[in-house]
């Protein structure tokens, strides 16, 4: 990298996820620093600069997306507010780092096709950038496992606070856009390949109407299969199970990898049940986020290329449109 340049990043918005996870990850990353960061109102912002050590506190997004100081823009923004701020960070000359789902859907998100300027737009999905993914990915390709055949995840919490905006349908609220959006990518991820139908079962809270337990199949062919199961209101949990004709590989913590901690993956032949065959590979302590701010900023300084852009994006939120049409409808919809 060059040692003299690093990627001054502005933040929109103090939201929880930037001030405790992304912010501090950014900060210990090798490509950049977090220079500013703004909210709706100064003083929170510069509550949170404070606290963070940022140097530059704005009372507006548009003031942030002003300073030509800045280099690249991180949007923790709700959902509905993503493409919008994007857009706007895009015009004003900054490379934009957006959280999942980068839209409420892929009609909004080609819209950051639209654009004539040459920022460098990504969809904030941590997981692929940390360790355990990659070298999970790996053991896919040695055929370690014979053939990946199948794969179940499951991910889920519990939170039923009216006023969160994980709970607000009309602003892109529920399981599948908030979690379910990891464990649709690790069918893409892991099969190397796209799904070509997919079929849903949505349960939905009558109270806010999002979806609060989305179970889902995606047919990749070839006889792969991922399904899922993601929920707001059920306990805390995830595991991804990687499935194959002679093996099996378990992530233990998939998702949510602790940061600064260890994680563990967990190969099986099957020849005991009851995982007494399983042997266990340790992966060292990393933090995801400094991970995924770097892969972000050697893009940016053009050390390496950008692996997932705008494209990449839209055929997330076009698999994640044809499970919510398939709940509609009650059977299989094609992905476009």
């Amino acid at each position: 990298m060059n040692a003299t340049k690093k990627i001054r990043w502005g933040v929109l918005s103090t939201a929880k996820i930037g001030r405790e996870k992304v912010l501090p990850g950014i900060q210990g990353s090798e490509t950049g620093i977090v220079a500013a960061i703004a909210s709706r109102g100064l003083e929170r912002a510069q509550e949170v600069a404070g606290q963070l050590g940022i140097g530059k506190a704005y009372g507006s997004y548009e003031d942030l997306l002003a300073d030509p100081d800045i280099d690249a823009i991180y949007n923790p923004l709700p959902n509905h507010m993503h493409v919008p701020l994007t857009l706007q960070a895009a015009a004003a000359g900054k490379h934009v780092l957006c959280e999942k789902p980068i839209a409420l859907n892929a009609e909004e998100a080609r819209q950051l096709l639209s654009r004539s300027d040459d920022r460098l737009i990504a969809e904030a999905f941590m997981v692929r950038a940390h360790p355990q993914w990659i070298r999970a990915r790996e053991i896919v390709r040695s055929e370690q496992l014979g053939e990946l055949k199948a794969i179940q995840a499951f991910f889920s919490y519990f939170n039923d606070d009216p006023g969160n905006i994980r709970n607000n349908a009309e602003i892109g609220g529920g399981a599948l856009l908030d979690i379910g959006c990891y464990t649709m990518l690790a069918g893409r991820y892991f099969f190397d390949a796209e799904p070509q139908r997919v079929v849903s079962l949505i349960d939905r809270d009558p109270e806010f109407g999002t979806d609060r337990i989305t179970s889902a199949m995606l047919d990749f062919g070839q006889g792969r299969q991922l399904n899922f199961t993601v929920s707001t209101q059920l306990t805390a949990y995830q595991r991804l199970h990687l499935v194959g004709t002679k093996k099996r590989l378990e992530l233990v913590i998939p998702f949510n990898a602790p940061l600064g901690g260890e994680v563990s993956l967990r190969l099986d032949d099957g020849s005991l049940l009851g995982d007494q065959s399983a042997e266990t590979e340790t992966v060292a302590p990393c933090n995801q986020y400094s991970e995924m701010a770097d892969v972000f900023g050697r893009a940016i300084l053009g050390e390496e290329g950008l692996p997932y852009g705008v494209e990449d994006a839209i055929q997330n939120m076009a698999i994640l449109d044809a499970l919510f049409k398939s709940a509609e409808t009650g059977g299989w919809v094609s992905v476009d």
